[in-house]
């Protein structure tokens, strides 16, 4: 199916280059002329270049992650950091609702073990592709009553014990994230739930994974700092280098060998590719900013009377999947804003682990403003099983906004926990604190817009069917 939607969207590029060939690329006698040869080669590898930048561009980010770990001190496969996140860990829609746990498995000496205690757990394994390897916890086989994960390499043909929870991943290289919810407010004792869970090798339980608090530390697990520039392409051709070839993938890793990228062969372009792919990386991450902010499907709106929008574009698939192919827009979309993908994510039932919406737009349409005040109302009680929250996102940097405040959510289970048989709460979010409202603002900065995500964690079925949803960012003027 991939292969399909792939080669469709390379001749799809091909066939609107091939209408304009009257102009910019001159026949003489049914040959082409040597400018016209100059400009058809650089217009193909740009074409090439675009497509797999979109394509590849989850790897980079998962990739943005594990050098985050690293380079907070975290080895791949010794240590696994949990922190009480906040501002100051930069990653895409990261938020504060509840203390993270994250490890790069790396699969390079067998499988990984993931044994984790009864308890409020959210967590999943992800590729190094981005792609869904397996649920834990409340949304995973083990329903929060605990249970041992395992998660084993690509083409692992070894004895599979019995009594775990299996994943079989595409990649050495994984990412595991869990969230610990905070039960009663208790950060602490989130914390430390964290620490209970023990990770290592199959068969040697004794090489456990040290747990480092990174709560206090300036961490970026983004990619930045190169999804607009030629470290993009340096950072693919490490990852394409150092993984397994995923045969779901061969379309895209040709198209990547015509760009100079190809597992085992040296990365070192010439200064016409340099500059293809250097101009590639920023148009390419513009476009991905379009399908982030600015779609124009209708599948998109929550609601017809709301400017709430859905995150996740296509119900119930990590994939992106649907029966006619994969749902490119969709899945550019995504990986725009955010990171990692679970069906749990995706669901529009109560079944779901979470859901997401997206509000960048005022009630009258015009973007979010960091130099103006807004005033959103939730109506109450929100339909949630677990708790809600609602998240701001610095629009450049797609990380929750930074300011001296050091705060970017506003929490039920912190907070908005005494908002008590209120029919509402108004929320407000601006450059100054408006008179009365300091558990329920969040500060902006003037000249940079932002977005919010508003959550529900165990969402029920008002939050699907319309019976209930939140107002719309209303300005309030001074």
């Amino acid at each position: 199916m991939l292969r399909l939607i792939t080669v469709a969207a390379i001749a799809l590029s091909a066939g609107q280059g091939l209408a304009q060939t009257a102009t910019p690329y001159p026949f003489t006698a049914g040959y082409p002329t040597p400018e016209a040869s100059a400009k058809a080669r650089d217009d193909a590898d740009f074409q090439r270049a675009m497509v797999a930048y979109r394509f590849w561009y989850p790897t980079v980010s998962m990739e943005g992650i594990f050098q985050g770990n690293r380079n907070a001190g975290i080895e791949d496969g010794k240590a696994w950091g949990i922190a009480a996140t906040g501002p100051k860990q930069v990653g895409l829609t990261l938020n504060s609702d509840t203390p993270y746990g994250s490890a790069t498995l790396d699969l390079s000496n067998g499988p990984m073990v993931i044994d984790l205690p009864p308890g409020a757990f959210i967590g999943l394994v992800d590729d190094h592709h981005q792609g869904w390897v397996q649920d834990m916890g409340l949304p995973g086989p083990d329903a929060g009553k605990g249970g041992k994960h395992l998660v084993l390499p690509p083409g692992y043909t070894g004895e599979v014990p019995e009594g775990y929870h299996v994943g079989r991943s595409t990649t050495m290289k994984n990412l595991l994230a869990i969230r610990a919810l905070p039960q009663g407010g208790d950060l602490q004792k989130a914390l430390d739930a964290l620490r209970s869970v023990k990770i290592h090798p199959l068969g040697d339980d004794a090489k456990l994974l040290e747990a480092v608090d990174t709560s206090d530390k300036a961490l970026d697990s983004s990619s930045l700092r190169w999804e607009d520039n030629f470290g993009f392409w340096e950072q693919l051709a490490a990852v394409i280098d150092a993984e397994p070839l995923n045969p779901n993938f061969l379309p895209m890793y040709g198209l990547l060998a015509e760009l100079g990228i190809e597992k085992g062969q040296p990365f070192a372009p010439d200064a016409r590719m340099h500059a293809i792919l250097e101009r590639a990386a920023k148009e390419g991450r513009d476009q991905m900013l379009v399908s982030a902010f600015d779609s124009d499907r209708a599948d998109r709106t929550a609601w017809t009377d709301r400017k709430w929008e859905w995150v996740g574009l296509v119900p119930g698939s990590a994939q992106f999947e649907t029966p006619y192919g994969v749902d490119l827009e969709a899945r550019d979309r995504w990986f725009a804003q955010a990171i990692v993908t679970s069906p749990a994510m995706f669901r529009r039932d109560a079944g779901a682990g979470s859901l997401y919406w997206l509000g960048s737009r005022d009630a009258g349409g015009a973007w979010l403003d960091g130099g103006k005040t807004y005033k959103l109302t939730v109506p109450m009680p929100v339909p949630d099983k677990l708790f809600w929250s609602v998240t701001l996102y610095d629009a450049q940097t797609r990380s929750q906004v930074q300011t001296d405040q050091d705060k970017a959510a506003l929490r039920s289970m912190f907070e908005l926990k005494d908002v008590g048989d209120q029919t509402s709460v108004d929320l407000f979010f601006g450059p100054e604190q408006p008179e009365g409202a300091e558990s329920r603002w969040i500060k902006t900065t003037p000249g940079r817009g932002w977005f919010a995500y508003f959550r529900i964690y165990g969402p029920e079925t008002p939050a699907f069917d319309g019976s209930w949803r939140p107002g719309d960012f209303e300005e309030v003027k001074p």
